[in-house]
C-alpha cells in the first residue's frame, strides 16, 4: 500500500513538469498592421524551423502579444517611426522561446530581411537588446586543428568548406545558428552519438566493452575539448533564414 501511495505521489509531481516541458505551441496576437504587412508569415516559419516550436495566431487569450511599445516594454522592432514591443501574458515556455528568439541576432536579422509589399520596411532595435557574448576558455587555433583531425570526419567545420561532413550531421556554422548552440557545444561529448565514439580524458566514462566504438575512437584531452569549444564560439553563424519561394 505504501508503495502505491509513493508511486501516486511521484506521478502527481512529475507529470505536470513533463507536460510543461512538452509545450511546443503558443497563442500569438499582433497589431492589425503587423498582421496585414505579412511579417508574421515570413518570420514564424523561420522561428519554427530553428526551435521546433510554433505560434498559433489568435485574437484573444494569447500567450504573447506584439503591439505598439508605448511603455509596454522594450521594443523588438520598428516601422515608419512606430515601435513595437512583445508582451508575454502567460508562462507558456514556447512563448518565452519566441521572445528570446525575436530579441536575438537571428530574430532581428529575420525582421530586417522581410520586404513588405506596401509601406516602409521593418527595422530591428538591436540597441535595446542585451546580447550575451558567449565564450569558452581555450585556444581557437588548436581547436581548429583538432576539429580538422577528428570532427571533420562527420561535420563540415567551417563556412569555407573544410571537412566533407556527412548528410545527417550539422555543420559547425549551422550549429551556431541555433538558439541553444552554447549549451550544445558545452556538453557535445555527452550528446548522442558522441559517447559511442568519443571520450574526454578524466571526464567521460570508459567505453562499454559490450558495445565497442563502431569506428576508430576519438580520445581528447580537456585542453583539446576546450579548444574545440573556443573555436566554435568564434565562428560566424550560418544564415538559415533565406526567403521561401513559392513556385
Amino acid at each position: 500500500m505504501r508503495h502505491l501511495i509513493g508511486l501516486a505521489l511521484a506521478l502527481f509531481f512529475v507529470l505536470p513538469l513533463r507536460a510543461e516541458e512538452e509545450v511546443r505551441e503558443f497563442g500569438l496576437s499582433a497589431a492589425p498592421e503587423i498582421v496585414a504587412s505579412g511579417l508574421l508569415d515570413y518570420i514564424l516559419p523561420r522561428f519554427a524551423l530553428k526551435t521546433g516550436r510554433r505560434a498559433r495566431l489568435v485574437e484573444s487569450g494569447a500567450d504573447a502579444r506584439i503591439g505598439r511599445a508605448d511603455g509596454a516594454g522594450p521594443a523588438v522592432m520598428a516601422r515608419g517611426g512606430v515601435r513595437y514591443a512583445l508582451t508575454l501574458d502567460s508562462g507558456n515556455p514556447a512563448a518565452r522561446h519566441f521572445a528570446d528568439w525575436l530579441a536575438s541576432g537571428i530574430g532581428q536579422t529575420a525582421i530586417r530581411a522581410f520586404t513588405p509589399d506596401d509601406g516602409p520596411p521593418f527595422e530591428s532595435v538591436a540597441q535595446e537588446v542585451e546580447v550575451a557574448v558567449v565564450s569558452f576558455p581555450g585556444d581557437p587555433a588548436l581547436g581548429e586543428r583538432v576539429a580538422e583531425t577528428h570532427c571533420a570526419r562527420c561535420h563540415r567545420i567551417s563556412a569555407g568548406g573544410t571537412g566533407i561532413g556527412i548528410g545527417s550531421t550539422m555543420s559547425f556554422p549551422a550549429l551556431k545558428a541555433l538558439p541553444d548552440w552554447a549549451d550544445r557545444i558545452a556538453a557535445f561529448f555527452a550528446r548522442n552519438p558522441h559517447p559511442a565514439i568519443l571520450r574526454i580524458e578524466g571526464i567521460s566514462p570508459p567505453f562499454d566493452p559490450a558495445r565497442p566504438p563502431p569506428i576508430v575512437p576519438i580520445i581528447l584531452t580537456v585542453e583539446e575539448m576546450e579548444a574545440v569549444q573556443a573555436y566554435v564560439a568564434g565562428l560566424d553563424a550560418a544564415d538559415l533564414g533565406g526567403a521561401i519561394v513559392n513556385r
